[in-house]
């Protein structure tokens, strides 16, 4: 997962993108990049490392112009050098670079014709880098000195004929722009918004709202699957919808886990959406457990605390916070190595013992991914003197990979992979677990009355991939990348090509 910002203003946007990524950085801690643009010439600033710390006073002082893009990235399956940390830059034509939230399900074939056919070699195992030279391409070839917003709007179109999977992009063309697009099937999230000043019009792009929000920018809407926003160097907007078979299926695990919860994404605000997930688990437990004897709802911290508090609302039960959070540790979903995020859990949470002992508690936890986090969680729940301890998901049972741009470990490292909720139950050491419905979920997140969504990707849960390209082979390719074995390996390998140039 990544976030992705991109602002169009009359006076230097380096600190608004700097600021933006600081609210984006929920979607990536691997890597952060900002790139501006003066006129014809573009300043870029991307190195490994959360944004406060790739960012430095002479770094910012660098980035000049009123134009820019920023990315804050982890990866998904490829390695995680700075090499990799966008946005990335070609400088035919015109001179174009990109940022990118998302993942191609075709990038090897793409890449083979990138270079066959289209003569454009890739530096990086980044797909991010090919959907940027699709991009270039496509300008290219249209063969002109000088373009206009409908070739920019040609190319795109091209780009949805080629690119399958999930994307939303922001990108910058020198001398002509700022532009926003999404895939035709809106999986992953970008909107914009705008903010007048006494010199016009000004706009911004972002993976959430909240980014807009933090900048003083009104939302305006999310773009559609399918379309194009362009805002040219006169400060003039323009959309376009390109792509004709557009489907609008977003990624539902935005609105269980990545999003933040004051986001408001493909018009559902996020932190309804957990509450009404916290109600429907609530009335599951009523329905298949009547005569519980759970005494208090206890959160894991933070994205579980809206459906935790609902949930012993719509139980009777008390609500309390029995986990104190370490706010300098990231989140141990998106780190990399099971050993890394097995030693960060005990770093990032620290039990209340009053409010466990001698209790039965209900655990609280947005899903269960790998199960290692909720075992661990469960056995500082007993050491601090539970009586008994139940553990409930907002979510369905996590038993496929996600293909689109999150990180899930491969299939056999999903706990609920191959197991029954009895034997995942046994896995973390629960008393008893409850899983969330996906019907329910769905219901959750569905805003019938505003929202266009049809239908939602919920691939993770049910296997069943909207983009309809997903193979047995693909999967089974998938497994060999994001293993934690494949991954550490790639992560040795980097090591040894960095010390052996390091010693030349």
């Amino acid at each position: 997962m990544c976030g992705i910002a991109g602002i169009f203003g009359y006076k230097p946007v380096n600190q608004a993108l700097y600021d933006s990524l600081l609210v984006l950085q929920h979607r990536g801690q691997d890597s952060a990049g900002i790139v501006t643009m003066d006129g014809r010439k573009l300043y870029l600033r991307k190195d490994n490392g959360l944004s406060r710390d790739v960012f430095r006073t002479r770094h910012m002082i660098d980035l000049r112009g009123n134009v820019g893009i920023a990315h804050v990235r982890y990866p998904t399956a490829g390695c995680s050098t700075s090499a990799e940390a966008q946005p990335f830059y070609v400088n035919s034509p015109y001179g174009i670079t990109l940022a990118h939230n998302g993942n191609l399900t075709n990038a090897e074939e793409l890449k083979r014709d990138l270079y066959r056919e289209d003569l454009r070699h890739i530096n990086t195992t980044s797909d991010s880098e090919i959907l940027l030279n699709i991009f270039a391409h496509e300008l290219h070839s249209l063969g002109k000195l000088r373009i206009i917003e409908q070739d920019i709007f040609k190319a795109v179109a091209a780009v949805h004929q080629r690119c399958r999977g999930a994307y939303a992009v922001v990108a910058m063309i020198i001398g002509y722009g700022l532009l926003g697009f999404r895939d035709p099937h809106g999986i992953r999230p970008i909107v914009y918004g705008k903010r007048e000043t006494k010199y016009g019009t000004e706009y911004m792009i972002a993976s959430e709202s909240v980014a807009l929000d933090s900048q003083g920018f009104e939302l305006v809407r999310d773009l559609r699957p399918g379309e194009v926003v362009y805002i040219d160097m006169k400060g003039k907007l323009h959309t376009y919808q390109c792509a004709a078979h557009t489907e609008y299926t977003p990624c539902i695990f935005e609105f269980v886990y990545f999003a933040r919860p004051d986001s408001i994404i493909d018009n559902i605000f996020v932190h309804k959406a957990r509450s009404r997930m916290g109600a429907k688990l609530a009335k599951k437990i009523k329905r298949i457990w009547p005569d519980h004897d759970i005494d208090v709802v206890i959160p894991i911290p933070d994205t579980s605390r809206t459906a935790a508090l609902e949930l012993a609302n719509s139980l009777s039960v008390k609500y309390t916070e029995g986990f104190i959070k370490n706010r300098y540790i990231g989140r141990t979903f998106i780190m990399p190595g099971q050993q890394v995020r097995k030693k960060s859990v005990k770093q990032k949470l620290n039990a209340i013992d009053s409010e466990f002992r001698g209790k039965n508690v209900m655990l609280v936890d947005d899903s269960i991914v790998r199960g290692t986090t909720s075992q661990q969680i469960v056995q500082m729940a007993r050491d601090a003197g539970a009586n008994r301890v139940y553990f409930a998901s907002a979510a369905p049972a996590v038993r496929h990979p996600n293909v689109y741009g999150i990180d899930m470990p491969s299939a056999t490292e999903l706990v609920a992979h191959g197991r029954t909720e009895e034997e995942i139950r046994v896995v973390i050491g629960s008393d008893r677990l409850i899983y969330q419905d996906l019907d329910d979920l769905i219901d959750a997140v569905r805003k019938i009355d505003k929202s266009k969504v049809a239908k939602f990707d919920t691939s993770v849960f049910n296997g069943e991939y909207i983009t309809g390209d997903v193979s047995n082979q693909y999967l089974e390719q998938l497994e060999l990348l994001r293993s934690d074995s494949a991954k550490q390996h790639r992560e040795n390998t980097t090591d040894v090509t960095i010390g052996l140039h390091n010693n030349v």
